[in-house]
């Protein structure tokens, strides 16, 4: 079962920069019968990208609900396998002349800092750590995640359930992605915005910043507090 995909029409902006963008999606919220976003707000359930483009696909959708079911009931084959496929992603980004950058979280909000692997026999604490010359990077909910590689660049993601979290996150180094209603505002929070639709690269943005992101999708008719001008 292929784990990645480069199909996400944002992660591809970036191949202009140079960069080629592997994505991991599973089946959102407990879609599978596991929770993959436990700070998930009905905001942001409700906005998810999920059916968006080849997401709205039966067969794409039961694809993401079989890899977030092996994540949880056969652990250590699906990191074997994510192991592989990392491996295969790096051969095919060099081929093209394009530096690999991988993104786990999708449609998912995993520690996956947390979940050990094994990579040509020996024990990594995390996928990160067993290719430390590649980069990972995610947006999450999770406010108080530690112990992150060098190499997995995180972004918060605010909702209408943590705003009272971003003064906390802002001052541990993260950087806050925000959903907008209409243009982008010059600041929010007193912190300046850049564009997060330009690329997907959130690695490359500066550091103290707000991200910002217009609505799309199901977001453009938010009513909730997700999307902040709504």
């Amino acid at each position: 079962m292929k784990l990645l995909s480069v199909s996400n029409t944002k992660t591809r902006k970036g191949e202009a920069q140079g960069y080629l963008t592997f994505i991991l999606h599973l089946a959102p919220g407990k879609l599978s019968g596991f929770q993959v976003c436990p700070g998930a707000s009905k905001g942001c359930l409700s906005a998810c990208l999920n059916t968006a483009g080849r997401g709205r696909f039966n067969p794409v959708q039961d694809a993401r609900v079989r890899k977030t079911r092996k994540l949880f009931e056969d652990r250590a084959g699906f990191m074997g396998e994510l192991v592989g496929d990392i491996e295969s992603a790096e051969r095919k980004a060099n081929r093209g002349g394009m530096v690999p950058v991988f993104r786990l979280n999708g449609t998912s909000d995993i520690r996956w800092e947390t979940i050990p692997c094994t990579r040509d026999g020996e024990r990594f604490p995390n996928v990160m750590e067993a290719f430390p010359h590649l980069t990972f990077y995610d947006y999450t909910k999770l406010p108080n995640r530690r112990n992150i590689p060098a190499n997995y660049h995180l972004t918060f993601s605010r909702s209408e359930s943590n705003e009272n979290r971003l003064a906390g996150v802002v001052r541990r180094g993260l950087n806050v992605a925000v959903v907008f209603a209409g243009d982008l505002p010059e600041t929010y929070r007193g912190l300046p915005v850049v564009s997060g639709d330009d690329t997907d690269l959130r690695f490359l943005d500066p550091k103290g910043c707000i991200v910002g992101l217009t609505a799309k999708g199901e977001a453009k008719g938010d009513t909730s507090g997700f999307v902040v001008g709504g």
